[in-house]
């Protein structure tokens, strides 16, 4: 059964989803260097029940051209699994969801770090699953070029396959650790993985005790064909980018569809698009919230971050801003699903460039609602009932008064419409999520 309530998770950056958020007078300009201004935004988001906060990651600087780097506020962070693990020990009961690529990691690694997340947290840890999708990041482990898409999803695939299995290296009470009789660990009890595939060879066992959570969850955001199959098969929570509420409702209702040719369960597989709200107390206030960010934003950062976004080899500051955006561009071998996105948004809209490129950086292609409270409380809850969403994944522009805003102001709307719990259900993070907890994949029976 569906549950009555959402889930709701937040990005955590140094200053905002916004390009231009840093800027911004009331936000820290060295946020991202700072563990306190992190511990700071982790426990009010855990005071208001948030399931989980969540951290992107790119193992690269984004961007080439030096007019743009000098202008973002976007390369000073924490690297994810580090930050993370520092803020399980300043947290009790928020879930801490992990970004690590499987096209430049070894599965070996990532099972070990996560399996150890899980184990200082109590049982909150969860893994964004994501392919490489910055060409930048090539170049830092020894290649000219990402594979192509296909290819990263295939080396996927085979990734998880082995971190689930060396997850389950040790069963639940293996470890039983008898000073009486001088015996550590049941041996019996210990399973050696001997994975043998195209992409990896991987003895295991890993030297760390199986997740509290048996595998931490596992969260993907994939959207191409290859990329929702991907998702359908293996993702507990999916990320999405979807503005409009119709598109919306036919992404949930295919990636449920086709997770159940898996033979999973819908409330197994919970779909969560961005969401970037900014609130204010009148429609004015939020919109002159949006208005400052936009005098903050430079020229080149618009464009730097269009590029990429869109794939473009071309120079937009060659193009005339005031014409219409074309229905297609050359496909691109980063992020297609977002590329597709775009474009079509902007053909419903009649999106000149220069409507786009503002667009893209206002919310990435992720719903924006500049409103009320209530009119942001009411988007949220028709999204939900309209099976187009069973959470969101807050997108904050600014940080942290983004953040103090929104549960301010919008969660007690979203409780007073009875969709919002107020307390934790239990210590884990599969337990706040309604998921529940796998079985060890060595002590089933062989079908």
């Amino acid at each position: 059964m569906r549950r009555d309530e959402m889930t709701l998770g937040m990005m955590l950056l140094q200053a905002g989803c916004h390009e231009a958020a840093w800027r911004d007078p009331r936000v820290p300009a060295d946020g991202g260097v700072d563990i306190d201004y992190f511990a700071d935004l982790a426990a009010r988001a855990e005071s208001a029940a948030f399931h989980f906060i969540f951290c992107a990651d790119s193992p690269s600087v984004l961007d080439e051209a030096h007019a743009t780097i000098a202008r973002r506020g976007r390369n000073d962070g924490f690297e994810p699994m580090t930050l993370l693990s520092a803020l399980s020990s300043r947290t009790q009961n928020i879930g801490l969801v992990v970004t690590a690529t499987t096209t430049y990691n070894q599965p070996y690694h990532i099972a070990r770090m996560l399996a150890s997340l899980d184990q200082l947290s109590r049982g909150r840890a969860a893994w964004n699953i994501v392919t490489s999708g910055y060409k930048f990041e090539a170049a830092n482990f020894g290649e000219k070029e990402l594979p192509n898409h296909s290819t990263r999803y295939a080396r996927a695939r085979e990734f998880v396959g082995v971190v689930k299995g060396l997850w389950d290296s040790w069963e639940d009470d293996a470890f039983i650790r008898d000073k009486q009789s001088g015996v550590f660990v049941d041996t019996k009890k210990m399973h050696t993985l001997n994975h043998q595939g195209k992409c990896f060879s991987v003895r295991g066992p890993i030297n760390t005790a199986r997740p509290p959570q048996g595998h931490p969850v596992l969260v993907q955001a994939g959207a191409s064909d290859i990329g929702m199959t991907f998702a359908a098969e293996i993702g507990e929570v999916i990320f999405t980018a979807e503005p409009c509420l119709e598109n919306g409702k036919r992404y949930y209702a295919a990636l449920k569809e086709k997770a159940r040719t898996f033979g999973r369960e819908d409330n197994q597989v919970l779909v969560m698009p961005g969401l970037v709200p900014i609130v204010g107390r009148t429609k004015q206030e939020a919109s002159d919230k949006l208005e400052r960010l936009h005098s903050y934003t430079h020229i080149d950062v618009l464009m730097g971050v269009a590029e990429r976004w869109l794939g473009l080899v071309i120079d937009l500051r060659s193009v005339d801003l005031d014409s219409l955006v074309p229905d297609t561009l050359p496909q691109t071998n980063l992020f297609q699903s977002r590329q597709k996105l775009l474009l079509e948004l902007s053909a419903r809209r009649k999106f000149t460039w220069r409507q786009l490129v503002s667009h893209i950086c206002d919310s990435a292609g992720h719903l924006m609602v500049v409103g009320t409270p209530d009119e942001i409380a009411q988007t949220m809850v028709d999204t939900f009932d309209q099976r187009a969403a069973d959470g969101f994944n807050l997108c904050l522009a600014t940080l942290p008064d983004g953040l103090k805003d929104f549960i301010e102001l919008v969660v007690p709307e979203l409780r007073r419409r009875g969709k919002l719990r107020s307390s934790y259900a239990g210590q884990t993070l599969r337990e706040n999520l309604g998921l529940k907890r796998p079985l060890n994949s060595f002590t089933q029976p062989r079908v």
